[in-house]
């Protein structure tokens, strides 16, 4: 039963080793602090997290966008050259002519093609 009663008590006494004295400077020296490290970690989370992502998500943007026939892309692992444009997706065309429609969503890398490549698609279709 002692075991039960220590510990609360043991809290309680080093509570007031870590109050301060004169409460009310303190305190405002302590929200002024607290202030501080929000704006820094606010700061942090804008430059080193949330800017280069949306700068990312802006490019692949611009690419999915300026897609044309014979540009080969990378969508979820399967990589084909562009045979169709439509809305909302692109028709793919892999090895041995199979062809796969994807959405340009899931496209994660493009390396434009040559006028060479995109005859090559339109001569096999």
């Amino acid at each position: 039963m002692k075991k039960f009663f220590a510990l609360p008590v043991a809290l309680l006494s080093s509570a007031s080793l870590f109050a301060a004295e004169g409460g009310a400077p303190a305190s405002s020296g302590n929200m002024m602090q607290t202030g501080m490290m929000l704006v820094v970690a606010l700061l942090f989370f804008y430059f080193i997290l949330w800017r280069p992502e949306q700068k990312r998500r802006k490019k692949m943007e611009q690419q999915r966008s300026a897609l044309k026939k014979g540009d080969r892309v990378t969508a979820m692992g399967i990589v084909g050259s562009v045979a169709r444009i439509n809305e909302n997706s692109i028709v793919l065309k892999m090895v041995e002519g199979a062809k796969i429609e994807v959405l340009k969503s899931a496209i994660t890398e493009v390396q434009p093609g040559t006028e060479e490549d995109a005859k090559k698609v339109e001569v096999t279709e």
